[in-house]
């Protein structure tokens, strides 16, 4: 790997990016970029233009000299690329809204990574982010693919599975975990392991290592006090059943209260729904008073305001990734990748969401024991899920696509789901390209494109 590095982010023109750029500017002494290309569309081209102007004044406020690029061509940002982080939502906020408000309509939880609405997700996304991978193998082979976008370990399995691209999940879920742990422990960054376990957004903390003692039952005693401070800012507070977490042993991270809590959740994202809006509607909002923030031609560091966004601590996940790859520091991060062993009763080839030691030929995944039965049933489950969606989202076929989403816990099932799903892919067919010839047959859920 090059001694200047070339960083190349795929949707430079998200709100998130100014955390990324703060978390290269802190590990510069370690992670020489003298590249940076921000990469958007036409759609985003006044926001990655804002992201650009932030970013020149926030490098230059630290002395450094990091050239910054903005571009709509793809292409001519990969070439000789080291690092490609991934951080683009295909269909934009709309999107997102549309396949909230499509769920609840045929009453279902909207949200864009579990459930329907993370089918319709990774359908759009999974085919674009191939088409970057194809691009990536011509013109930067040997870079690595940090990919953020979501649904990120449906995203990272398609990109393992079809390609040639060294390719790596990141969310921040773990990272805001790992920081509650450390505020209820009393411990540094580092002076501690937590050791998680699952899928994305289903992960279990396994394993708090701290002084020669394991203190998960210590923080999860914590929890049930109602100190809960490794739930994302972007979720409000909520209460977990207290039988089950003493039960299983295991603390679960905040997105399992969509299967744990389902008819709780689906009343609330109705209520919020009908009041403020659903949370892409929120986000929306918050968006145009973050880029308001962004354009103030004084500001030069990343604003407070970014951490109620919901990528909170995204620099650490991106950037100390990047920075482990690159030096070889054998860091233990949580990270999506092939499973080869990690997690017992799931495929080896398959993509999981586990602590992994970080080295420069890619993450070893660290061995846990065996979940309860009944938490590696709904993990496999939830694992065949995501194979069928990748699938479907791959060949078109809607036969996989259904398969998968009976299988999901939080979908309905029925006609409901026949008529959810015809709405879901006709509203989302720009986006969905793979799915045309549904309707240009006049066809039904039930017919597979093969």
């Amino acid at each position: 790997m090059n001694q200047k590095l070339k960083v190349v982010v795929i949707g430079g023109g998200s709100s998130y990016t100014p955390e990324l750029i703060e978390g290269l500017i802190n590990r510069y002494h370690e992670l020489p970029v003298t590249e940076l290309w921000l990469v958007d569309i036409e759609a985003g081209k006044d926001k990655v233009n804002i992201i650009s102007g932030l970013a020149q004044r926030m490098i230059k406020n630290k002395g450094l000299n990091i050239d910054v690029h903005v571009t709509l061509d793809r292409r001519l940002a990969l070439e000789h690329a080291d690092f490609v982080c991934s951080q683009f939502r295909a269909g934009c906020l709309e999107g997102r809204i549309r396949d909230e408000r499509i769920a609840l309509k045929y009453g279902m939880i909207g949200q864009e990574t579990n459930g329907l609405g993370g089918f319709a997700n990774a359908c759009r996304t999974i085919p674009m982010t191939l088409d970057i991978c194809q691009d990536m193998e011509e013109l930067c082979p040997d870079a690595w693919l940090l990919n953020f976008t979501n649904p990120s370990g449906m995203v990272t399995e398609a990109v393992l599975k079809y390609t040639q691209i060294k390719a790596i999940g990141l969310c921040n879920v773990p990272v805001i975990m790992e920081k509650g742990i450390a505020q209820i422990i009393g411990a540094d960054a580092g002076e501690f392991i937590m050791q998680v376990a699952g899928l994305n957004h289903m992960i279990w903390a396994r394993k708090i290592l701290h002084e020669g003692t394991d203190k998960l039952n210590l923080v999860m005693n914590e929890i049930l006090n109602g100190h809960d401070p490794l739930v994302p800012a972007n979720i409000p507070p909520f209460d977990w059943p207290k039988d089950l977490l003493r039960e299983m042993g295991m603390i679960p991270c905040a997105y399992l209260r969509y299967y744990y809590t389902s008819d709780d959740i689906m009343k609330q994202e109705q209520a919020e729904a009908d009041g403020e809006g659903t949370r892409g509607e929120v986000v929306k909002a918050m968006e145009q008073r973050l880029f308001d923030i962004y354009k103030n031609p004084d500001l030069a560091e990343k604003p407070k305001e970014l951490e109620k966004r919901g990528g909170q601590y995204y620099s650490e996940a991106a950037c100390e990734l990047m920075a482990s790859i690159y030096n070889d520091k054998r860091t233990v991060m949580h990270v999506n990748t092939r499973n080869h062993g990690a997690i017992s009763g799931l495929p080896d080839d398959c993509v999981v969401e586990v602590s992994s030691l970080i080295t420069k030929s890619g993450p070893l995944p660290l061995n846990v024991e065996p979940f309860p039965d009944d938490t590696l049933r709904l993990i496999q489950l939830m694992k065949e899920y995501e194979t069928l969606t990748v699938e479907a989202a791959v060949e078109g076929d809607l036969v996989a696509a259904k398969r998968g989403l009976i299988l999901n816990p939080i979908v309905m099932t029925g006609t409901v789901l026949d008529d959810a799903l015809k709405e879901t892919v006709r509203e989302n067919l720009d986006y969905m390209p793979q799915f045309r010839w549904m309707f240009a047959q006049n066809s039904g859920v039930g017919r597979s494109y093969k």
